[in-house]
């Protein structure tokens, strides 16, 4: 048991971190900066991703310890820094792993309307977030001698995953010189979900009257739902057959639902600009390969042992007594979840316009382009028990036709010292860009709260 959760809090460190794009969001020199804001104010007239390479995007993190607290060499033997680090994590603690991969990517400016662009395409994406079951986890590691009376609470479990794929199509128009707006339609084929949140219920361990070291370990009022889509399906399949399954999903085999992206931007004037978006404000029913857990009622029984060790009883006698106490159900009933609802904000200033001689703005009645730029961003994002948030300050640096650059400092939930950089190469009408975050934790992995990174190729026209 020891080893669980010693496994568990090594995956802890492996994998957290939120889905905030500072370094891409409003970098209008890419086409990606329209799937966090289908209302950026894009210049180009077309554009296409290289298949399965135009957008890679992973984050990886930590917050409240890192790999070091675990593994550090120093003189305290690993049990005493498994148990330091099990303590100063808490249930609001969290793990997530965000993950997507661009499929197909493509634009283009409408030839009736200069004004407006159209674009589109398909992404796989992979969220999970799992609040860290903090009274389990000491239950499991130190066991109940020690916390008599003390109730561990089934709402510590909390968490949930999907794997699905995403197909979008929007458009952006100029609605006048000072407002751009743009909307974004999505279809999602969920390939896989599972998910359990707002569980209910205690288990307490207490001394009898009678002492003698006799215990009553008591489940009183529980409540544990865990709702899952598409794993009925896979827990009896070879692994070909599991990747043959998923992709039959991806291709709107799986469980539906739809969703929509809003977003603007506003010039102020000239050099000030303000942009806002909101993300993924949709559901998906899940009607396929549905199978719902459900855990109710109360049970006692009595003991020096927990029922890890079934009291020196045979195991299925007890099994069977708890399922007939809690009522322990299969069901196979549709849910609907909401997508995780994702905000963005900005505020930028421009200077220091200036023409190389290679612009073609003039020949289109426009100004060159500004070669820097500062400002800030907020990023939030809606989560089972709290939202998520991160707030930056950037600075945008076109050094020549040939590159970009952006640089961004960042607060969120896992590190006040996020320094992220993007550079985006432009040579004739390829690009190819890469953006990474936390640059100054990659000198010790094992230390870093968080990594992220972003890369892609595009045909950019």
């Amino acid at each position: 048991m020891r080893f669980s959760v010693f496994l568990l809090m090594v995956l802890w460190g492996v994998f957290m971190h939120s889905q905030n794009k500072e370094l891409l969001y409003d970098f209008t020199d890419l086409p990606q900066s329209l799937i966090s804001n289908p209302g950026t104010d894009v210049k180009f007239d077309y554009h296409l991703g290289v298949p399965f390479l135009s957008h890679f995007h992973l984050n990886v993190g930590l917050r409240g310890a890192s790999l070091y607290d675990v593994f550090a060499d120093d003189d305290r033997s690993i049990n005493d820094k498994i148990a330091q680090t099990l303590h100063k994590l808490t249930s609001n603690d969290y793990i997530t792993i965000t993950q997507q991969l661009a499929l197909v990517d493509f634009g283009w400016r409408s030839k009736k309307n200069d004004k407006m662009y159209f674009s589109g395409g398909i992404y796989q994406e992979l969220d999970v977030i799992g609040y860290f079951p903090k009274d389990f986890a000491v239950l499991a590691y130190q066991g109940n001698q020690d916390f008599l009376n003390q109730p561990f609470r089934f709402s510590s479990i909390n968490g949930s995953s999907e794997l699905l794929a995403i197909y979008h199509f929007g458009y952006t128009k100029k609605i006048n010189k000072k407002l751009t707006f743009g909307a974004r339609a999505k279809l999602y084929s969920s390939m896989f979900h599972i998910r359990s949140a707002k569980n209910k219920g205690t288990f307490t361990t207490v001394e009898t009257p009678q002492g003698n070291n006799t215990y009553q370990h008591v489940i009183r009022n529980a409540d544990v739902t865990v709702r899952t889509s598409g794993y009925r399906s896979l827990k009896d399949l070879e692994q070909k057959e599991v990747v043959d399954k998923l992709i039959g999903k991806a291709l709107l085999g799986g469980n539906l639902g739809l969703g929509v992206d809003l977003g603007f931007t506003h010039k102020i004037n000239k050099q000030l600009v303000v942009t806002g978006s909101v993300n993924d404000l949709g559901v998906i029913v899940y009607t396929k390969d549905v199978e719902t857990y459900q855990a109710r009622g109360n049970y006692i029984f009595e003991g020096f042992e927990t029922p890890i060790q079934f009291s020196g009883r045979n195991p299925q006698n007890f099994f069977d007594e708890l399922k007939k106490a809690l009522s322990l159900d299969t069901l196979s009933t549709t849910y609907i979840a909401m997508r995780p609802l994702k905000l963005n904000g900005s505020m930028k200033y421009s200077f220091n316009r200036y023409d190389d001689g290679t612009c073609e703005c003039f020949q289109n009645g426009e100004q060159p382009p500004y070669m820097d730029a500062f400002g800030a961003q907020l990023f939030m994002q809606f989560r089972p028990k709290r939202p998520q948030y991160a707030a930056s300050l950037f600075y945008y640096k076109r050094l020549s036709n040939f590159l970009r650059t952006k640089v961004a400092y960042t607060i969120d939930d896992y590190s006040y010292f996020n320094i992220g950089f993007l550079m985006s190469i432009h040579i004739n009408k390829i690009n190819f860009y890469l953006s990474a975050n936390n640059l100054l934790e990659y000198a010790n992995l094992a230390k870093a709260r968080g990594i992220s990174l972003q890369l892609g190729f595009n045909v950019i026209m």
